[in-house]
Protein backbone atom coordinates (compact mmCIF):
# COMPACT_ATOMS: atom_id res chain seq x y z
CA UNK A 1 0.00 0.00 0.00
CA UNK A 2 2.57 2.24 0.67
CA UNK A 3 4.48 2.12 -2.40
CA UNK A 4 1.68 2.36 -4.19
CA UNK A 5 0.28 5.66 -2.24
CA UNK A 6 4.31 6.57 -3.21
CA UNK A 7 3.80 6.02 -6.84
CA UNK A 8 0.72 7.78 -7.17
CA UNK A 9 1.93 10.82 -5.15
CA UNK A 10 5.00 11.29 -7.24
CA UNK A 11 3.25 10.39 -11.12
CA UNK A 12 0.70 13.21 -9.62
CA UNK A 13 4.16 15.69 -8.91
CA UNK A 14 5.43 15.24 -11.69
CA UNK A 15 2.37 15.79 -14.24
CA UNK A 16 1.77 18.72 -12.36
CA UNK A 17 5.54 20.06 -12.56
CA UNK A 18 5.24 19.29 -16.61
CA UNK A 19 1.68 20.91 -16.79
CA UNK A 20 2.97 24.19 -14.45
CA UNK A 21 6.69 23.96 -16.83
CA UNK A 22 4.02 24.11 -20.05
CA UNK A 23 1.74 26.97 -19.30
CA UNK A 24 5.14 28.89 -18.34
CA UNK A 25 6.74 28.88 -21.50
CA UNK A 26 3.00 29.37 -23.13
CA UNK A 27 2.65 32.26 -21.20
CA UNK A 28 6.40 33.70 -22.16
CA UNK A 29 5.76 33.18 -25.49
CA UNK A 30 2.27 35.50 -25.12
CA UNK A 31 4.20 38.48 -23.27
CA UNK A 32 6.70 38.44 -25.97
CA UNK A 33 3.70 38.37 -28.83
CA UNK A 34 1.98 41.29 -26.25
CA UNK A 35 5.30 43.06 -26.07
CA UNK A 36 5.92 42.96 -30.07
CA UNK A 37 2.59 44.83 -30.66
CA UNK A 38 2.92 47.23 -27.67
CA UNK A 39 5.87 48.46 -29.88
CA UNK A 40 3.90 48.10 -33.02
CA UNK A 41 0.80 50.30 -31.25
CA UNK A 42 3.99 52.67 -30.19
CA UNK A 43 4.78 52.91 -33.64
CA UNK A 44 1.45 53.06 -35.22
CA UNK A 45 0.39 56.08 -32.88
CA UNK A 46 3.59 57.70 -33.82
CA UNK A 47 3.23 57.52 -37.54
CA UNK A 48 -0.70 58.98 -37.06
CA UNK A 49 0.53 61.93 -34.50
CA UNK A 50 2.92 62.68 -37.20
CA UNK A 51 0.71 62.76 -40.16
CA UNK A 52 -2.04 64.82 -38.19
CA UNK A 53 0.31 67.10 -37.90
CA UNK A 54 1.48 67.21 -41.43
CA UNK A 55 -2.50 67.79 -42.08
CA UNK A 56 -2.80 70.49 -39.48
CA UNK A 57 -0.19 72.50 -40.94
CA UNK A 58 -0.24 71.69 -44.24
CA UNK A 59 -4.10 72.55 -44.21
CA UNK A 60 -4.02 75.84 -42.30
CA UNK A 61 -5.07 79.41 -43.92
CA UNK A 62 -1.85 80.81 -43.85
CA UNK A 63 -0.12 77.67 -45.83
CA UNK A 64 -3.00 77.63 -48.27
CA UNK A 65 -2.20 81.06 -49.18
CA UNK A 66 1.58 80.51 -49.23
CA UNK A 67 0.85 77.83 -51.69
CA UNK A 68 -1.89 79.78 -53.59
CA UNK A 69 1.05 82.60 -53.68
CA UNK A 70 3.52 79.90 -55.24
CA UNK A 71 1.09 78.67 -58.18
CA UNK A 72 -0.92 81.85 -58.72
CA UNK A 73 -4.40 82.41 -57.74
CA UNK A 74 -5.48 81.93 -61.79
CA UNK A 75 -4.33 78.27 -61.62
CA UNK A 76 -6.59 77.72 -58.19
CA UNK A 77 -9.45 76.28 -58.61
CA UNK A 78 -11.98 75.37 -55.41
CA UNK A 79 -12.90 71.92 -55.41
CA UNK A 80 -16.62 71.47 -56.56
CA UNK A 81 -19.93 71.13 -53.47
CA UNK A 82 -20.83 68.01 -54.86
CA UNK A 83 -17.23 66.45 -55.17
CA UNK A 84 -16.87 67.15 -51.11
CA UNK A 85 -18.05 63.95 -49.48
CA UNK A 86 -18.92 64.09 -45.77
CA UNK A 87 -18.87 60.12 -44.95
CA UNK A 88 -16.84 57.55 -46.50
CA UNK A 89 -20.43 55.63 -47.30
CA UNK A 90 -20.92 58.87 -49.69
CA UNK A 91 -17.99 58.05 -51.10
CA UNK A 92 -19.09 54.44 -51.82
CA UNK A 93 -22.20 54.91 -52.57
CA UNK A 94 -21.04 57.48 -55.64
CA UNK A 95 -18.46 55.16 -56.42
CA UNK A 96 -20.94 51.96 -56.96
CA UNK A 97 -23.14 54.48 -59.25
CA UNK A 98 -20.74 55.58 -61.31
CA UNK A 99 -18.96 52.34 -62.03
CA UNK A 100 -23.16 50.74 -62.88
CA UNK A 101 -23.18 53.72 -65.31
CA UNK A 102 -19.66 52.74 -67.22
CA UNK A 103 -20.76 49.50 -66.70
CA UNK A 104 -23.52 49.92 -69.14
CA UNK A 105 -21.97 52.43 -71.18
CA UNK A 106 -19.58 49.49 -71.82
CA UNK A 107 -21.81 47.02 -72.40
CA UNK A 108 -23.85 49.14 -74.84
CA UNK A 109 -21.34 49.98 -77.13
CA UNK A 110 -20.23 46.33 -77.33
CA UNK A 111 -23.76 45.47 -78.49
CA UNK A 112 -23.98 48.29 -81.33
Amino acid sequence: MFDIRLIISISIFTTFLIITSAIKNKTRVLEKEITSLSYEILSQKKIINEAQLEFFYLSSPSEIEKRLNLIGFDNYQPIAYSKIYFDLSNLIDMQKKTSNLKNLNEQKIEKK
